[in-house]
């Protein structure tokens, strides 16, 4: 039976080649996309999960307000993890780290700068977590003071084939050594740390503080068994109070009952480790993380795409239903059983798909490599034999076959012969009421895509073009310049000379972020204010072009503007003054406080993502910072403006390493996770598109087929090919027209709810749906002419023949 099914089968494909090869075309794309989904989907959810121990880690995350500010950070103090330990019996170890920028590295011949993966950590790094080391012992590896632990790909940057392990490296731009004790294997991509470099907490003073203020640290702790989170905040809680309650006193002059009660607050928590990845809400996380948002919202486009290719198979199956009446009539007539029929057209069905499986499977086997580079991931190939990806191949498939084929094998199987020969199934078969609500359904879902993605892209588009309030393009930094020693002031005056840049400044700070945000305070007040805070040199408001709205900026002309500061409009705001020149501003971020005069005002820039509001910024005056930026004319181009700067460089500092960077593309790297989710969801949004228009060319090739008569006598009696054209357009102009209405609130709702994570974002304007429905419309219409053109340019006498 399974052979005759087969054969059937395999003759209906061969007889009609061209439906067969859209049903086939459509149901591929269809799975493949899925499976690519999946594939993202999968590795997203995977992040961190090589670590055995997951269940049991949690990272420590600070939260808190003062005066209406809050505090919202992945960072913590030194001391909070080992008191977990201490005084929580639940708690069995802790590990602690702190993530280094821009680090100085120099072996016997060479210098190197390294802009990230160097991290400072506990001992016990390889311990806690479950990253390979290659070389060394795990339990002591970074056991002793000034030991480190690099990746093998680092091994041979520096030493080449050499044994790494019992090799020096000079560190930090100072004279001390750093002995290699360890070559690890690097984290996997799925890891939300990714190191070159760990260097040992072991002797380091501040990792010693007991300091619960001095909040610069990535915490982590390992429980006994999963905590109860509650719970253990509710005993952090007690800690914070125990702790960091005399040094509240001590530090604002309140006791942590006085602080909480004037409406502040100050505490840690903890966060599973397993949830970091999607579902963190921190800024300042070690690197950038997904979205569960995201998660949701690809899952939804994976089912679209699959509900549409599934429409099109349904959609042709029916259509084509009438010419198979006899086929079914005679069946039955001739004993066939309602049950055999119901099988044979699910085995087609399951034909088609699976024919349509390993389509999908070998291109998405062949795409996977430029999937990896599109999205940026590192997915190998050989997860698509994995166990999970060949029974979700096999999963989706079988589903595929079976929803694609079901309305077709029981609609033909459910009429009696007699029926049959009275014409009830070719009548049912082109009345077309079913076509035409899965027409409907499908466009409306390639309509909430297609509004979606422009909106998506509209908001894209924003963080890249808004104005920032100051001059980020042309401007390049260059970041390690310490290592010019006393030659800095030189190199800034060689650069100045040139005339092709227009302004240089030293600054301990390269947006977007700040480096430090600490306590002000007004003078003759005892409200604390949370402010950013960094420093910049005489010529800073000139070369990043910000604009002055009060006062002045720094000046050589006045001494006293080593105890000067310039603050944003936010800053005046939240101090509530009216005259901010002059005002005063005791500065708490020392050792000893720093009263502040405002000498000028800032009008509002952008120093961080459009996620957030302008917050509060104070700037204060410095001519001995490492990073130096250059903001160049625009008349020259940026490999230019590198060339000239690094001559200047070399001139002073030759053999030394000479790194920089470009802000627009600090403020672009904000976005880049962003943007490459958006050009995914451009892609399958136009796969999904895609599909429903090869349903739409099967459809219209059907309904002209069935309508060649009418076409024949319409011609004989005078009718032009555009009003042939429109006559055949016009119902499925119609099915497009009801789903544009349709597809207006969900991706109204769904975008109103992305939106709502950036502070400043585009509105939702009504034109876009109006212009999201008229091209799907243009885009049906387009696929529909084709075959009603073609239809309407046979001969009249052809036409008359048919049938």
């Amino acid at each position: 039976m399974v052979k005759n099914f087969f054969k059937v089968a395999l003759r209906n494909m061969l007889k009609q080649k061209f439906f067969s090869f859209l049903n086939i075309l459509g149901l591929s794309l269809g799975i493949a996309s899925s499976l690519f989904v999946v594939i993202y989907l999968v590795d997203e959810l995977s992040y961190d999960r090589f670590h055995s121990d997951i269940e049991r880690i949690y990272r420590i995350n600070l939260r808190g307000s003062l005066n209406g500010q809050e505090i919202k950070t992945s960072a913590s103090s030194p001391p909070i993890a080992p008191a977990m330990v201490r005084e929580i019996p639940e708690i069995e170890a802790f590990l602690r780290l702190q993530p280094r920028r821009d680090v100085a590295v120099k072996n016997e011949t060479e210098s190197y700068l390294e802009s990230d993966g160097v991290f400072m950590a506990d001992s016990n790094f390889f311990d806690f977590f479950d990253f390979e080391l290659l070389e060394g012992d795990p339990a002591s590896v970074l056991n002793e003071p000034n030991t480190i632990v690099i990746t093998d790909e680092m091994a041979k940057k520096y030493f080449g084939n050499e044994p790494a392990v019992g090799k020096q490296l000079q560190l930090f731009n100072d004279a001390t050594n750093y002995e290699v004790t360890g070559v690890a294997k690097p984290a996997p991509s799925n890891s939300h740390i990714h190191y070159d470099i760990l260097i040992t907490t072991v002797g380091v003073d501040r990792f010693e503080s007991d300091s619960w203020f001095n909040n610069g640290y990535k915490s982590y702790v390992k429980a006994v068994q999963p905590l109860d989170i509650a719970e253990t905040n509710s005993k952090l809680r007690d800690l914070t109070i125990k702790y960091a309650g005399p040094q509240l006193e001590q530090f604002m002059g309140a006791t942590f009952e006085q602080f909480e009660s004037a409406g502040n607050a100050y505490g840690y928590s903890v966060f599973p480790l397993a949830d970091l990845h999607l579902e963190s809400v921190n800024d300042d996380e070690i690197e950038a993380g997904g979205d569960i948002k995201y998660i949701y919202l690809f899952g939804v486009i994976g089912i679209f795409i699959i509900l549409i290719a599934c429409i099109n198979f349904m959609n042709l199956s029916t259509a084509k239903s009438a010419g198979r009446a006899k086929e079914v009539g005679l069946r039955k007539t001739l004993g066939s059983e309602r049950s055999q029929l119901t099988i044979q057209f699910l085995f087609e069905s399951l034909f088609f798909a699976t024919i349509s499986g390993i389509l999908a499977v070998i291109l998405v086997y062949l795409l996977l490599p430029s999937f990896n580079s599109f999205a940026g991931k590192e997915l190998p190939t050989e997860l698509l034999f994995s166990p999970e990806m060949i029974s979700t191949a096999l999963g989706i498939t079988l589903i595929v076959g079976l929803l694609a084929g079901s309305y077709p094998a029981f609609y033909l199987t459910s009429f009696s012969p007699s029926e049959v020969l009275k014409g009830q199934v070719r009548a049912g078969a082109k009345s077309g009421k079913l076509r035409g609500a899965l027409v409907v359904a499908q466009f409306t879902i390639s309509i909430v895509l297609i509004i979606c993605t422009t909106i998506v892209y509209q908001q894209l588009q924003f963080t890249q073009d808004k104005k920032l309030g100051f001059s980020k393009d042309h401007s390049l930094v260059v970041l390690n310049t310490n290592r010019l020693q006393n030659d800095r002031q030189v190199f800034k005056k060689k650069l100045s000379q040139q005339s092709s840049i227009i302004g240089t400044s030293y600054t301990n700070n390269v947006f977007p972020g700040v480096n430090n945000t600490t306590v002000f305070r007004q003078v003759g007040s005892d409200v604390d204010h949370i402010v950013g805070n960094y420093y910049g040199d005489h010529d800073h408001v000139s070369t990043l072009d910000y604009e002055l709205v009060d006062g002045r900026g720094f000046s050589r002309d006045f001494a006293t503007d080593t105890l000067a500061a310039l603050v944003n409009e936010a800053t005046v705001a939240e101090m509530g003054w009216e005259n901010p020149i002059g005002e005063k501003l005791t500065f708490l971020g020392n050792d000893e406080p720093r009263v502040l005069t405002v000498i000028g005002v800032l009008k509002d820039f952008h120093f961080e993502s459009l996620h957030l509001d302008i917050r509060p910024l104070v700037i204060q005056l410095t001519e001995n910072a490492n990073r130096l930026i250059v903001r160049f004319n625009e008349d020259i181009e940026p490999k230019e403006a590198v060339e000239l700067v690094k001559a200047d460089w070399e001139s002073l500092a030759s053999g030394e390493i000479f790194q920089y960077q470009f802000l627009d593309d600090n403020f672009d790297a904000l976005y880049r996770s962003e943007q490459k989710l958006g050009e995914i969801f451009y892609l399958f949004t136009g796969i999904a598109i895609f599909i429903a228009c090869l349903g739409l060319l099967g459809l219209s090739a059907f309904v002209a087929e069935q309508r060649t008569k009418e076409i024949g006598i319409r011609k004989a009696l005078g009718a032009n090919v555009l009003s042939i054209s429109t006559l055949l357009s016009k119902e499925f102009a119609r099915y497009v027209i009801i789903a544009i209405f349709l597809a207006i609130l969900p991706a109204y709702y769904i975008m109103n709810d992305w939106l709502s994570g950036f502070a400043y974002r585009v509105g939702i304007s009504p034109w876009i749906f109006i212009a999201s429905g008229f091209l799907a419309l243009v885009i049906a219409l387009l696929t529909v002419s084709f075959q009603a053109i073609k239809a309407a340019r046979i001969d009249p006498v052809d036409s008359l023949k048919y049938e």
